[in-house]
């Protein structure tokens, strides 16, 4: 059985069919000890292409404890988006939008990323090649007439998943995490801007009822996994109890260590379910967190986004910072990691989100059909009404 998964000793792989017994053996480790020993590597990761390497250049975004050695469970990227267009095809490809009849259009240029794991006093995330202080890589915000020109051919790839999506019965599911004020409600507003919200759904759950809270943990999140042909977005998912719950004291600190031993295990059911899974950090600077939750107290348009509570996550900042860095320590597996952005600048945060996603998702591109507008009915005797009509009044 072919499974998506190679173990690595060393900078020499294993044949996975040969090995996925004793894969699973370390998982059931890694999700029944007291403590999972589930750790990032012991130097920054750097990544290629979204994927973690370690230093010999192999994927690497988990290692586990074997004896006095780390055996490393890295996923195997088994799809790519290489393929031949022809006029008639759309979608992504290598890059690039390929419209009906209109050939190659490139729409952005890729560098390589940069894991965001270098941490200052601040509590902050810092890309390597960012500044620590400021609220981009670079000097000025991004204009919006630029950033509305870069987002259009990346609404048309994402119309292309949706196609693919529905055609194909794909599920895809998609986490969006971050401190109050990252800017999750805009990505997702971004990315669904332009695709039916019958494919594109979104989920963001109130408080959770005394029913609710009598339930096992994960119970309330489960029925909104995505069924076959559909992609679900979560605002906020299950990783509450690792955030705003633990910090907000709204769980015990026994059901929150409970929460991220059992979690890796749970994510793993779901991805070998054959659901694609993405899970997303934005991450915001103190000074950026400061000016947004400012504008929200200012902006009579934003005070609905105010609540007393932002107030006390904005007062408890390092112990998010400190929760933040437990969540990654325990979750960030090869199966499921986490992608932290840098959401400073919200417009390049928000393409940046999109591009990203777009590279993870395995979809095809479609045949776009000729369509031509039929010539319309005759009028065959149709009135207009006499009937007075309400019209509202035209004020703009």
């Amino acid at each position: 059985m072919n499974r998506a998964f190679d173990v690595v000793r060393g900078n020499k792989r294993i044949a996975n069919d040969q090995t996925f017994d004793h894969l699973l053996d370390l998982t059931e480790l890694v999700v029944t000890a007291h403590r999972p020993i589930v750790t990032a590597a012991p130097k920054a990761v750097k990544t290629r292409n979204g994927i973690g390497c370690n230093d010999s250049g192999h994927d690497s975004t988990t290692r586990v404890k074997e004896g006095d050695r780390f055996v490393s469970i890295e996923p195997k990227r088994s799809f790519s988006h290489e393929g031949r267009t022809e006029g008639g095809q759309w979608g992504h490809v290598r890059g690039r939008t390929v419209g009906h009849k209109t050939g190659h259009k490139k729409h952005r240029k890729r560098s390589p990323e940069n894991s965001l794991t270098v941490r200052s006093d601040s509590g902050a995330l810092h890309a390597p090649s960012a500044p620590q202080q400021g609220a981009s890589p670079t000097d000025e915000p991004m204009k919006n007439k630029e950033y509305r020109r870069l987002l259009r051919p990346l609404h048309a790839e994402l119309v292309a998943v949706q196609e693919w999506v529905r055609s194909s019965g794909a599920r895809v599911c998609i986490l969006f995490e971050g401190r109050d004020t990252a800017g999750k409600g805009g990505v997702i507003k971004a990315i669904t801007e332009r695709v039916s919200p019958r494919v594109f759904r979104v989920v963001a759950l109130p408080a959770p009822t005394e029913r609710e809270r009598s339930q096992m943990y994960i119970q309330r999140y489960v029925p909104h996994l995505p069924a076959g042909g559909e992609v679900v977005i979560f605002d906020r998912s299950w990783y509450n109890r690792a955030g705003v719950e633990r910090v907000m004291k709204f769980c015990t600190e026994e059901e929150a260590q409970h929460f991220l031993q059992m979690i890796p295990a749970v994510e793993r059911a779901i991805v070998d379910s054959g659901i694609i899974l993405l899970k997303y950090w934005l991450e915001v600077s103190q000074e950026q967190q400061t000016q947004r939750l400012q504008s929200r107290i200012d902006d009579p348009r934003k005070t609905w986004k105010l609540s007393s509570l932002d107030l006390e996550s904005y007062r408890r900042w390092y112990d998010y910072s400190r929760a933040r860095d437990e969540m990654f320590h325990f979750t960030d597996t090869g199966w499921a990691p986490w992608y932290v952005v840098d959401n400073n600048d919200k417009k390049r945060g928000r393409l940046n989100v999109i591009g990203h996603l777009l590279d993870l998702i395995p979809y095809e591109p479609l045949e776009r059909p000729e369509l031509v507008l039929p010539p319309r009915q005759d009028a065959a005797g149709y009135t207009a009404p006499t009937q007075p009509l309400h019209w509202i009044p035209t004020l703009y």
